[in-house]
């Protein structure tokens, strides 16, 4: 096996939006899953306190964004550097099948954890066939 360097995967710097954060701020890697029951979506933000992070459900859009505290990282002189430090902010398109009031969200070594559960009325449903 040859010893070959991984590419360095670039993060991607949120532009289209007006910052009013002093810093840059960056999409979060995302995976997201579907179960029977809920959607569930998990984010990437390193370096982020829970108490800095706003999830919100308006107008039909999820909303994410983060804020990393750039102090800790002031009186550093990087020498090499793949990770990047900033603010983070993702939006997705919600469908109305999600049932917002059981929306719950949580944060564990770095990465944010969405459930978002679906109403009653967009689970699968087993219907009975008569014999007639």
């Amino acid at each position: 096996m040859s010893a070959q360097p991984l590419p360095v995967r670039q993060k991607q710097e949120v532009t289209s939006a007006e910052h009013t954060r002093p810093g840059r701020t960056y999409v979060p890697d995302v995976d997201i899953c579907e179960t029977a029951d809920s959607l569930w979506l998990w984010a990437d933000v390193p370096g982020v306190d829970e108490s800095t992070i706003e999830v919100k459900l308006a107008d039909g859009y999820l909303t994410i964004d983060a804020r990393v505290a750039l102090t800790d990282y002031e009186s550093l002189a990087p020498v090499y550097t793949e990770y990047i430090v900033g603010n983070y902010h993702r939006r997705f398109a919600v469908s109305s099948d999600i049932d917002a009031e059981r929306i719950h969200a949580r944060l564990a070594n770095g990465v944010l954890e969405v459930e978002l559960p679906k109403a009653a009325r967009a689970k699968p449903r087993q219907i009975s066939v008569a014999v007639s």
